[in-house]
């Protein structure tokens, strides 16, 4: 079963850090595109972040300089570093993948590329 579990929200002051991570089950993370989105309240979903599964990588320009999007191949894991985070960072927090062939570079952002969603987790920015 084809499964991502996202981990590591949390509560944190303005300017400070958080790691999130997407743990894949179910089939070989590498191999595949892995995108972030965030959901705040009252707003849609947002694409934030994307590595290919050829290691490129993809930001949306909020976050540009402050996330890293990264793999660990053999933790079948991909990650979010988000550092200077702001309360406007707040959200909850999706990874999201595709079983189908699909070239991120222009549709990374749109959540009808993907058909695999995590749960989510929560970041909250706040002092």
């Amino acid at each position: 079963q084809v499964q991502l579990v996202e981990s590591g929200g949390a509560l944190v002051q303005p300017g400070g850090s958080l790691r999130l991570s997407c743990a894949a089950s179910g089939f070989i993370l590498d191999s595949y595109a892995i995108g972030w989105f965030r959901q705040a309240p009252g707003k849609e979903r947002e694409g934030v972040s994307c590595i290919s599964s050829s290691d490129t990588t993809y930001y949306t320009d909020s976050v540009k300089g402050r996330f890293t999007i990264s793999r660990d191949n053999a933790k079948n894991t991909v990650y979010l570093q988000m550092n200077s985070l702001q309360p406007e960072d707040t959200a909850v927090y999706y990874c999201a993948t595709s079983s189908r062939t699909w070239n991120p570079r222009r549709l990374w952002a749109s959540m009808a590329s993907y058909n695999t969603w995590g749960q989510g987790t929560q970041v909250t920015v706040s002092s």
